[in-house]
Order: structure tokens, then C-alpha cells, then sequence
């Protein structure tokens, strides 16, 4: 077993390649295609000055020193960026939940730097940005990074989900850097973490520091896209691994004939998942979050278009079904929206208690709403909220909700005589089944070329920039590589009373290709079994290296 040691003295043990199954020993074991450009020497070409996704003036002021930089494209080239004679002291921390494909983004650092960079040491944060701010890391070396190899997981290092935001906490993170004598760190994370590394480079260039700051998009909710940055890792691999977890209950609801099986899919604040997942399993139903809100839909329409479908589908003999649900279905409903607006003020001072006199403060329609939900509903609405004082979606169980809300609708079409068919509904929550993964071979690549892409980032000077890989739909050696600017991406919000630059979620589009897809073959899904099940993740053969649909059509490939 591999290990080093962090400043603490203690030793950190590493994955055991010996015990692995056979397929993780095939995947640990391969080598990688890279992007041409990668291979050689390149020059780094900036592009026109940038400016910001909203409010530009006001990311100018947050971010003087970082606004309207370039961002920047590699091309083939003799320059001085392939120079092997300058080691590179370089810090890499995992941000935020696990996406498949991590432990390659970490490996593609290490590689380039190993090969460009002569006597270059990687550090490992550990545990997530608190790692910087704490001190806590591991020199990582060749014998302790292989076992990690195209395997999924974060536990190379570990992840979390603490920010450096604070005076204290960017004087602390300054610290570690001046200790280390850190040429650069590489921030691997969501939308959240991306905004905090920007942060943090805007920070080390005001206080003329040389370290540099590197992010990378991670998130398996598919959020985080742009022109440049086309997908996040994790996403591929995710939507896979759930893809076939659908197929296979649908196999059962068809096995059996006596099931409705309602599927809650990851993605609080994005419908991404559920989208893809219908592409690749043909549902009978998906609920895409983005289209609830642009309709205004309420909860009863929810219900009713859902009941709607299985009273038709009982006249035709069928009494069992698959039905895709987002995580944060229940944000997208505006009086949902409403109600919880209204539970999180009377929250925010003080408990609720048994006797119910706090209802009395919710407004009438809020009021007939919380009624209106099933007991065990009320009560994960009430619960503690997360740090940035929102609900805990992932702990309301939508699914169930929406079976009992569809009973009781269907008992009473049973009595006016407009259904007489047989209702039995299963759950289901896909969740962190599909978060660490063994990568996808398109995870693996584009995570090795998003790792590969940040060192030459990083040897070549530059900061406050997000790795970017694009051509995905063409074969790794086309891919293109460079880094955009990330406050190019960002707006400002008001965030517990104070403006806060973000990066802007990237949401389903409704006008986008793959809505529009899933649009134009839903109603026949919705009567007709066209169930696919698409079975488990292949790393050989003819399906091995297909890219997922959402991305596919978003490129302009047909699907």
C-alpha cells in the first residue's frame, strides 16, 4: 500500500491496485489518448477581452484585477510553454460532491507537469478547500496516484464543501501558499466552487502573489456548460449509470404488469439528468423542472397530467409505467416556490412547535398548500435548512408525495367511474449510486485532458481561468484545448443581504435541441412501451465510446 505524509506528520494510506476486480485493474492499467495539441509544443493565443454572462460593471468592481482578461485557446507551436527547465510547485483540491472521473483530472496535472516541467511536486489538499486553509495535504507521487487511475471517487484526497471567503480564511489560504511556495492551484469543483477560485485568484493577484489559480468543471447535474466549456465532467458517466438502473425497472414494470415506478433523478437546481436519462430509456413520463416553471404549473397540474396518462394507459391495458422526476421538482413549482419562501421567514425566527399556531402566519394559499401535502411531506419541509438556507430537497421525498397525491386522484376518478384500473406505485431515489462510478471512457479522456489542460494553464502564467476542452463529438486527438475566463461567466446576486458574483446555473432550454427531442416523441412514449434499457457501462465493443444525447444535440450531431 502506497502512502506519504502531510505537515501533521501523519501517514495517509492510498488505494490497495492488489485487491482490485478484474475490470478495475483493466481500467487502472490503460493508457489515455490526448488532444493533439497536447502532445507537442504549443502557443497560448488570447482572444479578445472579456466581459461578464450579467451585470459586467459590477463583476469590474468585485474583480479589478481579474476583469476582462482573455480567455485563451492552444495551438500547435514552438513557444517557450513546452519548455521542460522550469519546475512548478503546484496545489490541486477536490471541491463539492463527488462526479466520476475526479482522480483523472488530478492524474492529467501530474502526467504534464511529470513530463513538462522538470522536478515539478504536486500537492493533494485534503479534504477540500478546508485543506488549504488548514495546512492539510500530501505530496503526491507516481506509486500514490496510480492506483487511482480512470477509477471513480474522490478518495485520493477527498473532497468538501467549506469556501475561503472570509478575510481569515484568505489570509489562511495565503499562508499555506507562502509556505508551500505554491506556483499555482487547481480547483476542481461546481459552479460554487469555480466562483470561490476566482476568488481566490483575484485575492492572490491584489496581494501580488505569484501563485496562480486554475479551475475545472465538475458537476454530474450537467449545470455548469457554456460556449466554451460544452459539459462537466461526471455527467456522462452519471446519467449512464442511472440510465441503466431505469432500464432496469422498467424491465420489471413490464415484468410484472403491476407497477408504477416513480424515479427521483439527481439535480436540485437542474433538470439535466432526468432530460438525459429519458433520452437514453424512453419513459413514459419525465417531469422536466424548467418547463413546470415556464408553464406556472401547480402542483394539482402535475398530478393531474400525470394521472391523465395513467387512466389513458389503463384503457389500453396497461396498469404500470416508469415515471422520471427531478430532485428540486418542487423549486420549480411558483406556489411551492411561495410556500417555502414563507416557511423559511417564519423558520428564521424560531421553531415551529406542535400546536400548530405558527400555520396561522402562512398566507391563505400557502396555508391550503401545506394542507394539502402528505404528513411525511410537512414534515421534510420543515426541516433544518442547508447552510445557504435552503431547503433540503434532497431530503423530501418527492416521489412518494406525487404516488400518494396520484392515489388519492385516481380513488376519486374510480368513484365518478372514469378509471377502473389497478394503481400500485414504487419508489425509487437515484442519487450517489451514480457519483463515483468507474468514468465512462469519454469521462476518462475529457478528465485527463481537462487535468493536462490546466498544468499548461499554469506553466504558461496564467490565472483566473477555467480548463476548457471543446470538439467533444470528434475523436480525442481533435478535441480542442484552452481556458476561459471565468469571470466572463458570472453575475451578481443577492445573497442574505449582500451582492455576490456567481456562476450562473446553466438550465435546461427549453428551445434547446434536447428538449426538443424529448418533446416531439414523449406522447408516444407516454402510451406506447418504447422502454430502452441501455445495461451497463461498456469500456470495449461498439457502444464504448458513445457520448450522452443532451450533448450530442447541444454540439449539432444527430442523436
Amino acid at each position: 500500500m502506497s502512502s506519504t505524509t502531510s505537515d501533521a506528520g501523519k501517514a495517509v494510506p492510498g488505494r490497495l491496485a492488489a485487491v482490485y476486480s478484474k475490470v478495475q485493474t483493466s481500467r487502472v492499467n490503460i493508457s489515455l489518448p490526448l488532444p493533439s495539441v497536447l502532445k507537442s509544443s504549443f502557443n497560448i493565443v488570447d482572444g479578445p477581452p472579456s466581459s461578464a454572462t450579467g451585470n459586467p460593471d459590477g463583476i469590474a468592481k468585485l474583480f479589478p484585477n481579474l476583469f476582462g482578461q482573455p480567455s485563451v485557446i492552444l495551438k500547435a507551436g514552438d513557444s517557450g510553454a513546452g519548455a521542460k527547465d522550469a519546475s512548478l510547485k503546484i496545489g490541486v483540491v477536490l471541491s463539492g460532491g463527488q462526479a466520476p472521473g475526479g482522480h483523472n483530472v488530478i492524474s492529467g496535472i501530474f502526467d504534464y507537469l511529470q513530463g513538462r516541467t522538470k522536478g515539478s511536486t504536486v500537492y493533494g489538499f485534503r479534504g477540500g478547500p478546508a485543506g488549504i486553509m488548514k495546512g492539510n495535504y500530501v505530496e503526491l507521487s507516481t506509486e500514490f496516484i496510480y492506483p487511482y487511475r480512470n477509477q471513480g471517487g474522490f478518495d485520493m484526497i477527498c473532497s468538501g464543501r467549506d469556501k475561503i471567503e472570509t478575510p481569515e480564511q484568505f489570509k489562511q489560504a495565503e499562508e499555506t501558499a507562502k509556505k508551500l511556495d505554491l506556483d499555482g492551484i487547481v480547483v476542481i469543483g461546481g459552479d460554487d466552487s469555480n466562483t470561490n477560485a476566482c476568488l481566490l485568484a483575484e485575492n492572490f493577484r491584489g496581494k501580488t502573489m505569484k501563485t496562480r489559480v486554475i479551475g475545472c468543471p465538475k458537476t454530474i447535474d450537467g449545470d455548469l456548460k457554456c460556449k466554451e466549456v460544452p459539459t462537466s465532467f461526471g455527467f456522462d458517466t452519471a446519467c449512464k449509470i442511472y440510465s441503466e438502473m431505469i432500464g432496469n425497472v422498467m424491465t420489471d414494470a413490464r415484468s410484472t404488469g403491476k407497477y408504477y415506478h416513480f424515479v427521483r433523478l439527481m439535480g436540485r437546481a437542474a433538470s439535466h439528468i432526468t432530460l438525459e436519462c429519458a433520452l437514453e430509456t424512453h419513459p413514459n413520463i419525465a417531469i422536466i423542472g424548467e418547463e413546470v416553471a415556464a408553464k406556472k404549473q401547480t402542483l394539482k397540474s402535475v398530478t393531474d397530467h400525470i394521472t391523465d396518462i395513467i387512466c389513458k394507459r389503463s384503457k389500453l391495458g396497461y396498469n404500470y409505467g416508469v415515471i422520471l422526476i427531478p430532485e428540486g421538482l418542487i423549486d420549480f413549482i411558483p406556489e411551492v416556490q411561495h410556500l417555502i419562501s414563507e416557511l423559511n421567514e417564519i423558520l428564521a425566527h424560531g421553531a415551529v412547535d406542535e400546536t400548530g399556531i405558527w400555520k396561522k402566519k402562512l398566507q391563505s394559499q400557502s396555508q391550503a398548500l401545506f394542507e394539502l401535502f402528505p404528513e411525511a411531506i410537512q414534515e421534510q419541509l420543515l426541516l433544518e435548512r442547508d447552510p445557504h438556507g435552503n431547503v433540503q430537497v434532497a431530503k423530501i421525498e418527492t416521489e412518494k408525495m406525487l404516488i400518494q397525491m396520484v392515489e388519492t386522484e385516481l380513488d376519486k376518478r374510480k368513484h365518478e367511474g372514469q378509471y377502473n384500473g389497478q394503481f400500485k406505485g414504487q419508489s425509487h431515489f437515484f442519487g450517489y449510486e451514480g457519483r463515483c462510478g468507474l468514468p465512462t471512457n469519454f469521462d476518462a479522456n475529457y478528465c485527463y485532458a481537462l487535468g493536462y489542460a490546466a498544468g499548461a494553464l499554469l506553466h504558461s502564467g496564467k490565472t483566473g481561468l477555467i480548463s476548457s476542452v471543446g470538439n467533444l463529438a470528434a475523436p480525442v486527438e481533435e478535441w480542442t484545448v484552452g481556458g476561459t475566463a471565468l469571470t466572463s461567466l458570472m453575475d451578481v446576486e443577492r445573497r442574505h443581504g449582500k451582492f455576490k458574483p456567481v456562476i450562473k446555473k446553466a438550465m435546461v432550454e427549453l428551445e434547446g435541441s434536447p428538449f426538443k427531442k424529448l418533446a416531439s416523441l414523449r406522447d408516444d412514449w407516454a402510451l406506447n412501451n418504447r422502454y430502452v434499457n441501455p445495461g451497463p457501462i461498456q469500456f470495449v465493443g461498439p457502444t464504448a465510446n458513445t457520448i450522452n444525447y443532451t450533448l450530442l444535440l447541444e454540439l449539432g450531431a444527430e442523436a
